[in-house]
């Protein structure tokens, strides 16, 4: 056992590991159960290759490893408020503005429970004000993609709660591919297989990997 007179113990690790408790859409009737956790690994995927999309083809030059890492820690503020309906957060403007200071300062808590010196290296991370405008959009496409990806994998087994769900993000992706083009060219390439069987994918690979010897 460590002595804690001598090095005292930080609970930062303990609250995040416990996003993987916290259920997302606990409102609603899931096929599948998704916790924060998932989702923020999920998100960093996605980000990673929306930065790697936009950096290769379209002239960006965001580095992808910090775009990565703050999709990780996007949802940290959930580990002490949860997850809420982004209906009721954003239904009223005045309770979302009140939501954004509770969300501030359960990021400032989640910080200082780090050590005093390693505060310095996650403020710019965990602190969702500090972090770039550029870098902002970037994990808010792969959120919205993620919830995207979600809803259509529920609709895939005929769970009518998240019907409402895909017409919501319907216009918003649209709108991103118009501002983004590396949302089109990621829902172009990659969306449509994210909800096939497995023995689709595989077939889909088979193709692939048939179409690459031919050439």
């Amino acid at each position: 056992m460590l002595n804690k007179l001598k090095h005292k113990q930080s609970t930062f690790l303990a609250w995040l590991v416990r996003m993987s408790l916290i259920r997302r859409w606990a409102l609603m009737l899931c096929f599948r159960h998704e916790n924060v956790s998932e989702h923020s690994h999920q998100t960093a995927v996605i980000a990673h290759m929306l930065a790697v999309i936009k950096n290769r083809l379209f002239g960006g030059t965001l580095n992808a490893d910090k775009v990565t890492t703050l999709a990780i820690y996007h949802e940290v503020s959930e580990a002490k408020l949860q997850d809420l309906n982004s209906k009721t957060k954003y239904q009223n403007p005045e309770f979302t503005r009140q939501y954004k200071k509770l969300e501030n300062l359960a990021e400032l808590e989640c910080l200082h429970t780090l050590p005093p010196e390693l505060r310095d290296d996650f403020k710019d991370i965990i602190i969702q004000d500090n972090i770039e405008d550029e870098y902002q959009k970037e994990v808010k496409a792969a959120d919205i993609l993620a919830a995207y990806i979600k809803a259509n994998d529920e609709l895939r087994f005929n769970n009518q709660e998240f019907i409402h769900v895909k017409k919501g993000l319907e216009p918003r992706i649209a709108e991103l591919c118009k501002k983004m083009p590396e949302v089109q060219y990621f829902m172009d390439t990659f969306v449509e297989c994210c909800w096939a069987t497995v023995d689709q994918l595989t077939g889909i690979d088979n193709i692939t990997l048939e179409e690459r010897e031919v050439k």
